[in-house]
């Protein structure tokens, strides 16, 4: 099972904010269990210095890397560093790389072309190159705002929280063609399966994006679209298709 996962997670502290700790480890804790946990940066310098309790509280292992020169990311090294040290030592099943940084990119690539599952989050910033090569990416100021009191009953009513990220009419295309893909022969298809499909298309495709905290009310907005629950062997499940003429 995917939240059975063991999960290396490798913070960039000079692109994250000591803020967004507590929303970075609740939503690792949706994919698994983090079994490292690191933070890199250069600790004598005064800018890092509000990380200190934050550590503490959390449990994460800061790793020193000195500045060497200026202009180099000595931080960046240390970090890949010790995910291939990982990689190769055979106790995780995932990574979670924290960082708006595009420097990890290749990095990601690299892990997934070993099978590892790649959760990637970073602020809005990030750079679209490191978001594809992240089989998961996850915005830091999605996750860690408050959830809606109301969720939004149009996704139009809601702006993409980056720009660049898919569209709504992009995201209604893409579903059209999941759903064909994937249906039976009476149109009707798995919503679990097809979100599961959406999100490899689109890496950072999170209904909280657009308002919403869950896939189903997320479709349930789209006119486009109906939802039936049926039972199959004394299970209800759930599904989704197009409407006629949709």
């Amino acid at each position: 099972m995917e939240n059975d996962k063991r999960i290396a997670v490798l913070i960039d502290a000079d692109n994250v904010s000591d803020k967004y700790i507590k929303a970075i480890l609740d939503e690792i804790s949706n994919h698994g269990t983090p079994t490292y946990k690191r933070i890199y940066g250069d600790w004598t310098k005064p800018q890092l210095a509000s990380w200190k309790s934050v550590l503490l509280a959390n449990s994460i292992t800061p790793i020193q890397q000195y500045s060497y020169t200026t202009g180099k990311n000595a931080t960046d090294a240390a970090l890949i560093i010790d995910a291939m040290d990982i990689l190769y030592s055979g106790n995780v099943e995932a990574f979670c790389i924290v960082s708006s940084d595009s420097d990890f990119t290749r990095l990601a690539a690299r892990l997934r072309e070993s099978g590892m599952l790649v959760i990637g989050m970073g602020e809005k910033k990030t750079p679209t190159a490191f978001i594809s090569a992240c089989e998961i990416f996850k915005y830091l100021e999605v996750l860690a705002a408050p959830p809606p009191e109301k969720e939004e009953q149009q996704i139009g009513s809601v702006k993409p929280v980056k720009e660049g990220m898919a569209s709504r009419e992009q995201i209604i295309k893409a579903l059209k063609v999941i759903i064909t893909e994937s249906s039976d022969d009476d149109g009707w298809a798995y919503l679990g399966q097809v979100g599961k499909v959406l999100n490899k298309r689109y890496p950072d495709f999170d209904t909280r994006n657009y308002g919403f905290s869950k896939l189903t009310p997320f479709i349930k907005s789209l006119k486009q679209f109906k939802m039936e629950s049926r039972e199959i062997n004394g299970n209800k499940h759930q599904y989704v298709t197009v409407k006629a003429g949709g």
